[in-house]
């Protein structure tokens, strides 16, 4: 009965002797019981696996939320902008070709794809498009629905008034992807009567606009 007495009689000085020594922690450290008892839990060897599930399900949440608000974003460049901010043009608009069959010139020709403003024809996601100086300026900026972003750089003696002409590689693509209609275009920068080829690079070459441009290039490649 005395061995038992002395061991509980132990036991219990231990165990207050513990609690003076987590006070004493706890008041130089500042560190909280409840913390220090989840801390400790944590490192134990039966928690192990189920700390490591609990990462890999942050984890997976974190991705699933990207994931949506990547899938949430733009998806073209039309649902992109709220383009009804822009004033609108109602136009007929063509399209055209460097070669003879629009301009008369074959590849041959010193002046072949140059357009009045001076810079080469281009499709891509800013294009070089006719119109007529009077109405659009050289270097006025318009959005054509079903085409993209068009940079007035040429005139043309059959492009007067509310006409556009948009242009394309290949009298093919004329035809496939445009041919002639009527279109509501949106203003997006008036022009001031010129165009160089380093603002038009550097329109296609803009940092935030290369996730549009590379979907315009892949559908140009099918």
């Amino acid at each position: 009965m005395e061995i038992v007495k002395t061991i509980m009689r132990r036991t219990l000085m231990s165990f207050l002797f513990f609690i003076a020594l987590l006070t004493t922690y706890t008041a130089i450290t500042g560190v909280e019981i409840r913390d220090l008892s989840e801390w400790v839990s944590e490192q134990l060897p039966f928690k192990q696996g189920e700390r490591l599930n609990k990462e890999q399900s942050i984890i997976s949440l974190k991705n699933k939320v990207y994931a949506e608000e990547v899938n949430v974003g733009p998806v073209t460049l039309e649902e992109s902008v709220d383009w009804e901010q822009y004033p609108k043009h109602t136009v007929i608009a063509t399209g055209y070709t460097a070669g003879v069959e629009s301009t008369g010139k074959a590849p041959s020709h010193p002046a072949y794809g140059i357009t009045y403003s001076g810079v080469k024809v281009r499709r891509d996601l800013y294009s070089t498009i006719a119109a007529d100086p009077t109405i659009f300026p050289i270097g006025t900026i318009l959005f054509i629905p079903g085409y993209g972003y068009g940079v007035v750089a040429d005139t043309g003696s059959a492009i007067k008034g509310n006409k556009i002409d948009l242009y394309f590689n290949t009298v093919k693509d004329v035809y496939t992807n445009w041919g002639k209609r009527e279109v509501t275009v949106y203003l997006v920068e008036q022009g001031e009567g010129r165009l160089n080829e380093e603002e038009l690079l550097a329109l296609n070459e803009e940092e935030s606009m290369q996730v549009f441009r590379q979907q315009y290039l892949q559908t140009e490649a099918q």
